[in-house]
């Protein structure tokens, strides 16, 4: 009991610790922000953000182009990680397969994938494959999305899968489960445990990286950063609410999944053939 109770205070002290380091960088870079100001000759307008962000007027509250564009962002990410999961899953599965052609179709993507760059594949899916496709700027979006951050997610969630004892298969056959069943009921739930931290990783940075849908004419968070700061001129103003919005939001993602880890953890999943 007295161990406990000495684990709980230091853990309190590291704690606010961590907020103090915290608040003294935040500080030393606000000071080296005002100091640096000068300068730059730069007259900082903070009080002309606010509308961009929203606007009120008799009483009706009204989305500014930052949080339409915020709006965008969000789903194009979700409809993206949607798809990532699926298609990650799909290839991971492939990767698996005792069946050369579904290995061979998986390794030519992630090599395809992996070894180009994201706004060269955002390129090619809006410009060539959508008139083939005959879709729209969104969806040419989030299938580039979706294909590059897939190859990522695939690559995670087969290392979970092959992390697993073998003896958890040998269990599963002897329970007398199929192919499909083993997975569903032993090994995915399993993987998906302890991929969980890296998936959501992949995730955050999937969020970032739909910032570059923006060259194809897609009014995101991005996009709408660019075209404010055209108008008016406000570079780091309007930069620097865009940053701040990217970190909430990813911040937010972040701390989503460590509170569903920590659920989880509250829930042990029992391994078929380990102690009871």
């Amino acid at each position: 009991m007295r161990a406990l109770f000495h684990r709980t205070a230091a853990a309190r002290r590291t704690a606010f610790i961590d907020i103090g380091k915290f608040f003294l960088v935040a500080g030393i870079a606000l000071w080296l922000l005002t100091v640096g100001t000068p300068g730059l000759g730069y007259h900082w307008q903070w009080y002309r953000v606010p509308r961009f962000l929203f606007t009120i007027q008799e009483g009706v509250w009204t989305a500014g182009p930052l949080l339409q564009g915020l709006l965008v962002t969000l789903e194009i990410s979700a409809l993206s990680l949607l798809c990532t999961l699926v298609l990650g899953l799909t290839t991971a599965l492939f990767r698996l397969s005792a069946s050369f052609t579904a290995r061979a179709l998986a390794r030519s993507y992630l090599e395809l994938i992996r070894n180009t760059p994201l706004l060269i594949q955002i390129f090619f899916v809006y410009f060539v494959l959508s008139p083939v496709l005959d879709i729209g700027a969104f969806a040419s979006a989030v299938l580039a999305l979706s294909l590059f951050e897939g190859a990522y997610a695939a690559e995670i969630l087969r290392a979970g899968i092959v992390s697993l004892q073998r003896g958890q298969w040998e269990a599963a056959h002897s329970l007398g489960l199929n192919l499909f069943d083993a997975y569903r009921y032993v090994i995915l739930p399993q993987a998906v445990r302890r991929v969980l931290p890296p998936l959501t990783g992949q995730a955050i940075s999937l969020v970032k990286d739909s910032a570059l849908v923006s060259t194809i004419a897609i009014y995101d968070l991005t996009m709408q950063g660019q075209t404010i700061v055209a108008e008016t001129f406000l570079a780091f103003e309007i930069w620097f609410t865009v940053a701040a919005i990217y970190l909430i939001l990813t911040f937010g993602l972040s701390l989503a999944v460590r509170a569903m880890e920590r659920k989880m953890s509250g829930a042990p999943l029992r391994m078929l053939g380990g102690p009871a």
